[in-house]
């Protein structure tokens, strides 16, 4: 069987690296437009690096009439979880000699000034209730925060009220090492992987194919698969809307880019500082805004990093045009356009303010998060990636989706956050939906059970034993300890 993947990022190889563990035979190529693995939104500062579980992120625990919703953590934490099974995996069978090359243990942190106090003192209560959470510390007591977080609460006055939780084990992800990484192994186990190559339409070429035509070195090429997988971000919506698959009218795009300010810091001012900080979204901003503070470990050196500072800007992906996204929308979409745009116009006033948000703005922003904090260090501004937002049926959404044409030969994934952190649970399911017949051999059940213990995301939330026996073996294998020695 002939798999052609779009895209090397962390999707594209992840889905590469698992299909060919699990079935061997499988003959996979993976198409790239730029001139190596994990360069676009993967790559280590287009990405904030979080290693998503919903530790300290308050946009994953919704409130609503002082009632509080975890579901969504839950889910997330336990994704995340799936995803440590596949990377302990990676480093138990050699594919990846060390864990420090792409994941290091950070604490993870949320932290709120006086009017959410109740609010974190209820999201504690209930999140450390759970198996999941339940190393999650609190407290109101400055000395024991600013022991935590020292960057964050060094430039307050002792008499402002903070409350803060924390959580040791959380984690700071460079995707961009770890999709290199996952491509060279991908290609070791016999993945052709074709870079500079442009993909600029795919459709259905006989009973059950897909004609992929593309362009490299300004030359026109073309490839045939039994099964195509489009992990390509952004660039996934021009190639959904020209496949003729009959749901593609349901989704358009809404990008969103953004920046952050960063500072590169020593390995003992490090060791000061090591957490991310996450705080609470200003009244009326978007998710997306939340404010954090966080240490980086990007190949070996060591940056802080603060934002995000949203902007609107009308292309699919980092480094392409406008015209990439206007080719992407077709007449039947733009109802959906001005629908988001009406009904989400404070969101749209929040991004359109924020593109043109100055670095004194910025710097303002940072000492209202960590007092004091733009004079200690060299902060510049730097682009991040870009992420589009699907619009369904007419209505913004935040999440992901999986989409799969009914005959099983076409895949996609689309949306953001939390994207990377779950890019193995993610697809996983994606190849058990493209490849059931290949996955369901008593061979390729086998395989997965080597690599994945315990996949089943109910079995993980509602049982605490499994959890635990899980969670303790990969954190071992990925250097993650209760004491963040």
């Amino acid at each position: 069987m002939n798999v052609i993947i779009i895209g090397a990022g962390i999707m594209g190889t992840t889905f590469a690296t698992l299909a060919k563990e699990l079935a061997p035979d499988l003959n996979i190529t993976i198409l790239e437009r730029l001139d190596r693995a994990g360069a676009g939104n993967s790559w280590a500062f287009n990405n904030a690096g979080t290693g998503h579980e919903a530790n300290c992120e308050l946009n994953y625990t919704p409130v609503d009439e002082e009632v509080i919703s975890v579901e969504k953590a839950l889910k997330i934490h336990a994704q995340f979880n799936v995803a440590k099974q596949f990377w302990a995996h990676l480093i138990e069978t050699g594919a990846i000699n060390d864990p420090g090359t792409f994941i290091n243990q950070t604490r993870h942190c949320t932290i709120v000034s006086e009017s959410a106090i109740e609010l974190l003192k209820l999201r504690f209560r209930e999140m450390s209730a759970h198996h999941f959470f339940e190393h999650m510390r609190y407290s109101e007591d400055f000395d024991e925060i600013k022991d935590w977080i020292p960057y964050t609460m060094e430039g307050r006055p002792r008499h402002e009220k903070m409350a803060a939780t924390v959580i040791e084990t959380g984690t700071d992800v460079n995707f961009g090492a770890l999709t290199e990484q996952l491509a060279a192994h991908a290609e070791g186990l016999g993945v052709n992987i074709e870079y500079g190559t442009h993909v600029k339409r795919v459709h259905r070429s006989g009973a059950g194919s897909w004609l992929i035509e593309a362009e490299k070195n300004g030359e026109p090429l073309q490839h045939k698969a039994d099964v195509l997988f489009v992990g390509a971000g952004g660039g996934a919506f021009p190639l959904l809307k020209r496949s003729h698959l009959p749901f593609r009218n349901r989704f358009a795009g809404f990008p969103v880019g953004g920046r952050f300010l960063q500072a590169p810091i020593s390995e003992e001012q490090a060791r000061d500082y090591r957490a991310k900080t996450y705080g609470k979204a200003a009244v009326g901003a978007p998710p997306m805004s939340v404010p954090h503070l966080d240490l980086r470990v990007v190949d070996g050196k060591h940056y802080l990093l603060f934002g995000p500072f949203a902007s609107f800007k009308p292309v699919l992906e980092k480094g392409r045009g406008f015209f990439d996204y206007l080719s992407s929308i077709r007449l039947h979409d733009i109802p959906g356009l001005l629908s988001v745009a009406f009904e989400h116009f404070p969101l749209v006033k929040y991004l359109v303010s924020e593109t043109f948000k100055g670095e004194k703005s910025m710097f303002e922003e940072l000492d209202s998060f960590a007092p004091g904090l733009s004079t200690k260090f060299d902060w510049k501004p730097v682009e991040a990636g870009q992420r589009v937002q699907i619009i369904k049926d007419g209505d913004l959404q935040m999440g992901t989706e999986i989409l799969v044409s009914e005959d099983k030969t076409y895949g996609t994934l689309l949306g953001a956050s939390p994207g990377a952190s779950v890019s193995p649970e993610v697809m996983l399911r994606c190849l058990e939906q493209l490849l059931p017949t290949v996955f369901s051999s008593e061979e390729a059940e086998k395989r997965k059970k080597e690599i994945f213990p315990e996949d089943n995301l109910e079995t993980l939330i509602n049982n605490p034993d499994r959890y635990r026996e899980i969670r303790d073996a990969v954190n071992q294998r990925l250097g993650i300890t209760r004491s963040g020695a």
